[in-house]
């Protein structure tokens, strides 16, 4: 049976550090209240030219490298964005082109923070199947562009950059190969409202009044959103490690969406996984959504907080709903 496994990961961010004095003094609070409430100190906002496709093509590009291939040799580009470029054409399309990697299949994903796993499973159904051997799986995000600097529930929350890993064909070996041992995903649609974009879309497309009402940025429900996403996810990881029969104590490494520093540490609580084994690059980077994942996992990977052999457990959840958890053998 096919099996596939990550073989490079990467990362891009942009070069501009906001930190909690830049956006508190705006919203009238202390900058030290912003870290109590979200856990972040700084984060990277986009620049000039700076794009969710340039972003990609950088963390790409590392992962290429670190892979040894490439593009080339892709079989697939597949892009988590809930910031795309443009609308037409994707964001994959535009990475592929500066990639330089014509013909092969690419396509975005709009699953919010939970894209990049949804990309991962695509993936590996892709190399499961036979139609695919090596694929790209990039999360590029540029959420600063679409915040109202003026509500401080998103604004101190919200970054950019991108992450990426390239997945390929494992060889079928011993059961403790390196491999993607299973990736689950979930939605709830009824939902939709907790984090929402007003207008921009078919619905209520763009015009002169959706700008003056600041409809076309980021709105969040923070507390039902918090209480839904710890339940949700945190039960979702049981699911997981309970159908392949794994226990806490074999993992080596936690990598959970960078929402928030205490939504990490309520969901790390809630399933009795030592803080040592989280991965958190939260306080630097913010919540770049659906990047932010990978983002902290290639940042694991380059510290060598991950070793051949080590299980990790990925889990992410954001708007939609979408929720999503994987187990991976490095």
């Amino acid at each position: 049976m096919r099996r596939s496994r990550i073989v490079g990961t990467g990362s891009c961010l942009p070069g501009q550090e906001v930190d909690n004095a830049a956006i508190a003094r705006r919203l009238g609070i202390a900058p030290d209240a912003v870290f109590r409430r979200t856990g972040i100190r700084t984060r990277r906002w986009a620049g000039e030219g700076e794009t969710a496709s340039t972003l990609a093509e950088g963390a790409a590009r590392q992962a290429l490298q670190a892979a040894g291939l490439e593009p080339a040799q892709l079989d697939a580009i597949l892009v988590s964005t809930t910031s795309p470029d443009t609308v037409l054409p994707s964001t994959a399309c535009h990475l592929q082109r500066r990639l330089g990697a014509p013909s092969l299949m690419a396509l975005d994903v709009a699953a919010s923070c939970s894209g990049f796993l949804y990309g991962l499973s695509m993936a590996d159904c892709l190399i499961r199947s036979g139609q695919a051997r090596r694929c790209l799986v990039v999360a590029a995000e540029v959420k600063s562009r679409f915040l109202d600097l003026d509500d401080p529930i998103t604004a101190v929350l919200f970054a950019d950059g991108a992450g990426a890993v390239v997945v390929s064909e494992a060889e079928e070996d011993a059961a403790l190969s390196a491999r993607i041992i299973g990736v689950r995903l979930y939605a709830d649609g009824s939902r939709h409202s907790l984090i929402s974009m007003g207008a921009g879309g078919s619905r209520t497309p763009a015009t002169a009044q959706t700008v003056r009402e600041r409809q076309h940025v980021i709105r969040l429900n923070g507390g039902p959103l918090f209480r839904i996403a710890v339940r949700r996810l945190a039960g979702a990881v049981q699911d997981l490690m309970k159908e392949h029969g794994v226990h806490t104590r074999e993992l080596k490494r936690v990598v959970f969406h960078q929402a928030n520093g205490r939504l990490l540490e309520a969901i790390r609580q809630r399933l009795h996984i030592p803080p040592d084994k989280v991965c958190s690059v939260i306080e630097r980077y913010g919540n770049a959504s659906s990047a932010s994942l990978p983002i902290a996992l290639d940042h694991a990977v380059r510290d060598k907080s991950v070793a051949k052999g080590d299980l990790l457990l990925l889990g992410a959840f954001g708007g939609g709903l979408t929720w999503a958890t994987a187990l991976v053998r490095w």
